[in-house]
């Protein structure tokens, strides 16, 4: 709807986790770094985490990406409210391996089978299970027995849990101490900062053909988005999708902080449940929080000081550009 107004070729703020639109900051670098040596180097359990929306699922797409142009098989398995016998089934027939009227013994024997084969041929083995923080304590444990499958030297099936900060909490109960005894590599996914978050807005824009992203989202509004985001990238996208609508319906080239303030109201984005609060409820803000909105505040300042003189507003910040980092 709005492409042709902006000059985009397609949509750049879609929630789906689209490997081209991955915007590489150093932490994220550094994650599927250890994802992709842990698979590659076989230390058997990786864990990676991050909060909700912060990417997970778009980075594990990203190497799942590359590791198809290295012999790696992988299941995936996406649905992690499964039982013991499910998940084997599962991940079973994602390796196409046959699973109808088969005993838990069977299926364990067919996995066995399947993955020496493949490490005698010199080939790597892969389970990815997405939202494992959902996982029962149960379906865990028949993953660390899994890991059983080794040789003296290396592990021969890689396991990748990927989910939400509860993950993290469930690995340190004393029923799961043998697992969390067993895992080789961790990484964990932050919100973006602020300039991180001029950075993955331009990125998407740019990648969605767009040859100016700076005119469409000036920094006062990237302040308001980031504001209201966390730095969270599924809200961003929701942001900017929504001022992408909201710009083209107003037939506005460029998009407002007000514009960004609707969506976030319209979006209950500034709504907090009072549990959330815990006791910081009706506290006095400590001096680290009154020094960071003072910092804030005295950079809004500096940005509306240079635009209004006419200067260049990537020159505040620095040129993100030309370092961004990459995969």
């Amino acid at each position: 709807m709005y492409k042709n107004f902006y000059g985009l070729q397609k949509n750049p703020f879609e929630i789906t986790p689209d490997p081209s639109f991955l915007f590489a900051t150093k932490r994220h670098n550094e994650a599927l770094a250890t994802l992709y040596y842990g698979v590659r180097r076989r230390k058997g359990f990786v864990v990676l985490t991050g909060e909700v929306g912060t990417g997970k699922t778009l980075l594990i797409r990203s190497l799942l990406q590359l590791l198809k142009l290295s012999n790696v098989n992988y299941a995936y398995v996406f649905n992690s409210r499964l039982g013991p016998m499910e998940f084997l089934q599962y991940i079973a027939g994602d390796f196409r391996l046959p699973v109808s009227g088969k005993t838990k013994s069977e299926l364990l024997l067919e996995l066995s089978r399947f993955v020496i084969s493949r490490f005698q041929e010199g080939l790597t083995t892969v389970l990815v299970v997405d939202e494992a923080h959902h996982l029962a304590t149960e379906v865990l444990e028949e993953i660390r027995l899994l890991t059983n499958l080794e040789t003296a030297q290396e592990k021969l099936l890689q396991i990748l849990l990927v989910g939400q900060p509860e993950l993290d909490e469930k690995l340190d109960s004393i029923d799961l101490r043998q697992l969390k005894q067993r895992i080789g590599l961790r990484s964990q996914l932050q919100p973006l900062e602020l300039e991180e978050t001029y950075g993955y807005i331009r990125k998407r824009m740019q990648v969605a053909g767009s040859a100016n992203p700076d005119e469409v989202f000036p920094m006062e509004t990237v302040l308001e988005i980031h504001r209201h985001s966390g730095g969270i990238p599924r809200l961003i996208n929701t942001l900017c999708e929504n001022g992408l609508v909201h710009g083209y319906a107003r037939q506005s080239r460029q998009l407002t902080p007000p514009i960004i303030e609707e969506i976030a109201r319209d979006f209950r984005m500034n709504v907090v449940k009072s549990e959330q609060l815990g006791d910081f409820n009706g506290a006095q803000p400590s001096k680290e929080v009154e020094a960071a909105a003072r910092s804030l505040l005295d950079l809004y300042a500096t940005l509306r000081k240079a635009q209004s003189s006419g200067e260049e507003l990537r020159g505040v910040i620095g040129e993100i550009g030309k370092n961004e980092p990459y995969i």
